[in-house]
């Protein structure tokens, strides 16, 4: 029998004051109590595992503590000396010795622990209090009589203790209002955020089904027959579709989202109904009916916490939720959090769909109607390239496109009268787009994933995945009413076929983000942290349900904040600019974000003219595919001007004009995306890009890199694996380089062009465009 030691007890009873290791210590106990009642032994490895537990939970504690970054104490602002004025001089080496000793006493430690203060905010607090008494020209008196009593033998050295604990939370100003940031970062009720929803009997609606099963369409029909309703989509295509279908049938409706506003009836009459983006949901106004699509996006790392606000915030009679059957329990585990119930509407798919027994094997072998799944830039080009060359026209279609070149591409593959028959796309296809598909064929079955942590990996795709790509075979009412599915490679058919088979995994949580009123508490209490510090400390913080809800990952956010922590921005506002939906992944899209963000803190109009000629305004045709990523670059820093016009109206007055550039700008990438692989074949033939060199170097403040003629380097290959580089132009590159050192040996890399027309403000863009090197040029400016 393993018996629980005085020893064993006091170190668990020394870390009940954090909740989670009360609630383990205190189920241990009932646990061995339990067992001894019975007359059984207790498990000396359940006590082993809870004291890992412990353990572990003591580093997160310090884990936390060292977000706190401290704040730097003041030296006594008197000029006059009076403590030694009092009592006499104090021995420097006598001082020393006093604090180390003080410093090391066990029963100081235990009230430092008591007051807050861990083993490592400790040893931050014990070397600023001894480098603030011993390097001061004089200290405050009651401190020095302190001090001096000591060195005399009339005082005892605990009596620094509440002069160390000023010293300590004047460092920390956390440890006054601990409690009160753990208030604000309690996110375990998040029903209750939501008051006006709370106060009315919601009727919630869950239909269920697969890919073309309908349950979209029942749930439609309801919103368009109602007096008034909202649709929340996943994407700017679907609300558009909504918004044209409704008004089309003669129920006006608006449309709302990040980027644009349209109106059914006119600007000063807003119509009943509204499809927005579920970002741009409204938790505010009342309606008849609401319709969440898509619902399995809850558990989405950086969206989710979008629908868990739109389900448990909308105001409506009737709340119709339509996504896969997996999502049914943890939305019935909601409920239970609401008092409410889930009426269940199950659809079945309303055409067949067939795995093959053999894989493509060939690009010889793709015939009319397929389209070609991969999961990489670099892939799509090569599919695209090889396919034209069999003399077969292509559809393209992946994930940083336009709006408007998506719909083109997808109406150009569904006419039956056109000569393209073949499309070749990314997982983009999963939704959003109307596309008469015969046969999905997954080039490959390896995608990158972003994990809770924020970390990039590279898996196996996901039964819900696969089951809604391949679904998008065999659409109802067209050409191709019976699908098909199959692999490019043999050796994954078997895998594709086991994916298949399978249900989608059950939902397991629901994600949630900090508010802004949350983080402008944080900073009301932490006014010396920066927004991203205060991000990190409320993630940490937090307290979830972690039975129902998770929450989101912050790395894009704090990304953002980062980048603009130079610039002086009210908290508000650095807080609206870090939601902006910006793809980090793009140098020129992250330099403009910054260069408006400056604009932006000196009070300055951002005009179309700002964004023409940073931009390079007016663009020609794409020659390269360089050419044509810089396009899209463009088009997705217009996409954030449109953004922030709608939440900074005053210094973003020229949103029209930018609208309209962006429509030209749109049509300009439909025309590349059209002639995709000449665009491939310049690139590798070494055609000059249209694109200025100047805004090639903003773009991605590269000098001419030495690139390795025998091995590829970790810029090769993320350049390869973003599709910016293919093996045939690094072959070519391997070749001009050699031959530029054999003609200049001594060459490092060319300079900045004096003509560039380069300002500070441009290495400022480096600053966004290169954020790995930001503290080495921060010492530089410096």
């Amino acid at each position: 029998m393993f018996v629980l030691t005085g020893c064993q007890y006091l170190a668990g009873a020394r870390s009940m004051h954090n909740s989670r290791n009360y609630a383990i210590f205190t189920g241990l106990l009932c646990a061995a109590r339990s067992r001894l009642a019975n007359g059984s032994a207790i498990d000396k490895r359940s006590f082993q595992r809870v004291a890992v537990q412990l353990s572990r939970n003591r580093k997160h504690e310090t884990n936390v503590s060292a977000l706190f970054k401290p704040v730097q104490v003041q030296a006594n602002v008197d000029d006059d000396d009076v403590g030694s004025e009092l009592v006499g001089k104090l021995e420097k080496s006598e001082l020393l010795k006093i604090l180390n000793k003080f410093a090391q006493r066990r029963e100081i430690k235990a009230l430092c622990s008591e007051n807050g203060l861990d083993s490592y905010l400790q040893q931050q607090a014990f070397g600023s209090f001894r480098r603030y008494c011993i390097e001061a020209e004089n200290l405050p008196v009651d401190v020095h009589i302190t001090f001096s009593d000591i060195m005399q033998g009339a005082g005892h050295i605990d009596d620094i203790f509440p002069y160390f604990l000023r010293h300590a939370k004047t460092m920390f100003p956390h440890l006054d209002c601990m409690d009160d940031l753990k208030k604000i970062s309690d996110l375990r009720q998040p029903a209750n955020w939501y008051p006006n929803a709370r106060a009315i009997t919601r009727k919630i609606v869950f239909h269920a089904g697969p890919t073309n099963s309908g349950k979209t369409y029942h749930a439609m029909e309801r919103y368009l027959s109602a007096k008034s309703g909202v649709y929340c989509g996943p994407l700017k295509l679907l609300a558009t579709e909504v918004y044209n279908k409704a008004n089309e049938r003669g129920t006006p409706c608006d449309l709302v989202t990040g980027e644009e506003r349209k109106f059914g009836i006119s600007d000063t009459s807003p119509a009943n109904h509204v499809a927005c983006t579920v970002e741009m949901t409204s938790v505010n106004t009342p309606y008849e009916v609401a319709v969440i699509d898509e619902i399995q996006q809850i558990r989405d790392q950086q969206r989710g916490w979008a629908w868990t606000r739109a389900f448990l915030g909308l105001i409506a009679d009737e709340v119709h939720v339509c996504g896969e059957a997996g999502a049914l329990e943890l939305l019935e585990k909601i409920c239970e959090t609401t008092g409410e119930t889930v009426e269940v509407r199950r659809y079945d798919r309303l055409t067949e769909l067939t795995v093959e027994d053999s894989a493509l094997g060939s690009l010889d072998n793709v015939m009319p109607g397929d389209c070609i799944v991969c999961f990489s830039k670099n892939d799509i080009y090569t599919v695209s390239r090889e396919i034209e060359a069999r003399g077969k026209e292509v559809a393209v279609i992946y994930g940083g496109l336009p709006p408007g070149t998506k719909l083109a591409q997808a109406a150009k593959f569904n006419d039956p009268s056109n000569s393209c028959k073949v499309m070749v796309a990314t997982d983009a296809i999963g939704m959003g787009l109307n596309l008469s598909i015969r046969r999905i064929i997954f080039y490959s079955l390896v995608k990158p994933t972003m994990n809770e942590r924020g970390e990039r990996e590279i898996d196996t795709i996901s039964v819900s995945s696969a089951l809604q790509i391949a679904g998008r075979a065999g659409r109802y009412r067209t050409q191709w009413e019976h699908g098909y599915v199959t692999a490019f490679k043999s050796e994954d058919l078997q895998t594709l076929q086991r994916i298949l088979s399978q249900t989608p995994e059950p939902l397991k949580q629901a994600g949630l983000h900090p508010t802004a009123d949350q983080i402008e508490l944080y900073a009301y209490h932490l006014p010396n942290s920066s927004l991203s510090n205060l991000m990190d400390i409320f993630v940490n913080l937090c307290t979830v349900d972690d039975s129902l809800y998770f929450m989101c990952n912050i790395e894009d956010f704090k990304f953002l904040a980062e980048m603009i922590n130079h610039v002086p921005l009210p908290l508000r506002a650095r807080y609206v600019f870090c939601c902006a939906p910006i793809n980090r992944k793009m140098p020129f899209v992250c330099s403009m974000f910054l260069k408006i963000a400056r604009q932006y803190s000196r009070n300055e109009p951002i005009t179309f003219d700002f964004i023409k000629r940073n931009c390079g305004w007016p663009f020609k045709l794409p020659r390269t595919i360089l050419d044509l990523v810089h396009l899209e670059s463009v088009f997705d820093v217009m996409d954030l001007y449109l953004w922030l016009s709608y939440r900074f109206m005053d210094l973003f007055p020229e949103a029209a004009h930018v609208r309209e550039a962006q429509k030209e700008l749109d049509e300009i990438i439909q025309q590349g995306v059209f002639q995709i692989t000449r665009l491939l074949k310049n690139t590798e033939a070494g055609v000059e890009s249209d694109t200025s060199t100047s805004h090639m170097r903003r773009m991605t403040h590269i000098k001419e890199p030495r690139i390795p003629s025998a091995s590829r380097g970790r810029l090769t290959e993320r350049l390869l694996a973003q599709g910016l580089l293919t093996p045939g132009m690094l072959s070519e590159l391997r070749k001009e380089w050699d031959a530029q050192q054999l003609a200049q040996p001594n060459a490092v890399g060319s300079s900045k062009d004096p003509q560039d027309g380069a300002t500070d403000s441009d290495d400022d863009d480096s600053y966004a465009a290169n954020t790995k090197n930001t503290k080495t040029r921060r010492k530089r400016k410096k």
